[in-house]
């Protein structure tokens, strides 16, 4: 993929927590509207799981003259997290040590490592400021580590997601990785693309979209109604899930599921700082936490309790009957609930 993405090499190293070296990592990112002066009317969009750069293609309903996002005034920045599929470095780079991809042998990140990725992005662009970071899921967990990581940022908004990745989180994550891991292709733990798609991959993906929505949308859109035409009696709902798994398997790769979903299984922001009210509580800067009143995978006493913790925060709610791909999907009420917190903030600049 390309849709006006940049691929280049930063001139500088990415050491990961672990202490893993990356000499001059490629990355790749997109940018909408124009620096200014200051170099401080940035808005940073921080991708979830599955996600890419081109926020403007998962994210549409924020982007555009009068939304949060117009490149009129901010210059917005997506960038690809190390580990995916998509461009910056990943487990299909190659490895200079022996010349041929790492695949299993990329390292193990963190939230906290696809922060600082970021950070050294921003350096080589020269930002000064961030006006507003904001993520959903995997990328709320990336913009609340950035609210603590990294003083340029101003304000954030964080959806659908807490303090720490939950043991029902993590545990949904690791019945996924088995179904990866436990695929035929998956040999001695390598993967080879020229083995097909990972119907292990397909697998996982098919259990995440159950957690993505809600049983009441599930009964709506599909109740027992059985596949037209269809001679094996194969129920809607499974054709739906055989696709959806089917779908990113062919666009997104399986060792990268294993490196992102780990990364979220270590969002913890406690994890060797302190006591989460200490360390969300010094978060002074102005913060909108967003739940999804159907979100079955973070529930929204997960977003109230981190409301509470941090320093200067306000909750408000999501009401959808689309679980937890409401931030995906409900761009009315994202807009409002955004522009109201933003237009409040005196950091935030509309000039």
């Amino acid at each position: 993929m390309n849709n006006g993405i940049t691929l280049e090499k930063l001139n500088t190293s990415f050491i990961t927590e672990s202490g893993f070296i990356f000499e001059n990592p490629e990355v790749a990112y997109k940018t909408w509207g124009r620096l200014n002066r200051e170099k401080n009317n940035v808005i940073v969009i921080c991708h979830a799981l599955t996600g890419h750069a081109a926020a403007d293609e998962w994210f549409p309903g924020i982007f555009g003259k009068g939304n949060v996002c117009d490149p009129d005034h901010h210059f917005i920045l997506c960038i690809n997290v190390p580990g995916s599929p998509y461009g910056s470095v990943g487990p299909w780079s190659i490895n200079p040590a022996n010349q041929k991809p790492y695949q299993d042998n990329f390292p193990d990140i963190t939230v906290r490592d696809l922060v600082h990725f970021q950070q050294l992005v921003l350096d080589h662009l020269g930002v000064k400021g961030i006006e507003l970071v904001l993520g959903g899921s995997l990328g709320g967990m990336q913009a609340l580590e950035f609210c603590i990581m990294d003083s340029r940022v101003q304000s954030a908004v964080l959806m659908a997601m807490g303090k720490a990745h939950s043991a029902w989180a993590i545990g949904i994550s690791h019945a996924q990785r088995k179904a990866i891991m436990n695929d035929p292709k998956w040999n001695n733990g390598r993967y080879s693309r020229e083995d097909g798609p990972s119907d292990g991959l397909a697998a996982a993906r098919m259990m995440a979209m159950i957690t993505y929505r809600t049983p009441e949308n599930y009964e709506t859109r599909f109740s027992r109604n059985l596949q037209d035409k269809d001679e094996s009696g194969q129920f809607q709902v499974e054709s739906y899930l055989n696709y959806q798994g089917d779908k990113l398997a062919g666009r997104f790769d399986a060792h990268s599921y294993l490196i992102l979903t780990k990364a979220m299984d270590s969002h913890d922001v406690s994890r060797d700082r302190g006591s989460y009210e200490d360390v969300l509580g010094n978060v002074r800067i102005p913060v909108l936490v967003l739940g999804v009143d159907s979100d079955l995978l973070y529930p929204t006493n997960e977003q109230k309790e981190l409301t509470h913790l941090l320093g200067n925060a306000e909750y408000d709610e999501v009401t959808s009957p689309y679980g937890h791909d409401a931030f995906l999907i409900e761009f009315g009420q994202l807009q409002t609930l955004i522009q109201s917190f933003t237009h409040k903030q005196k950091t935030f600049s509309y000039k």
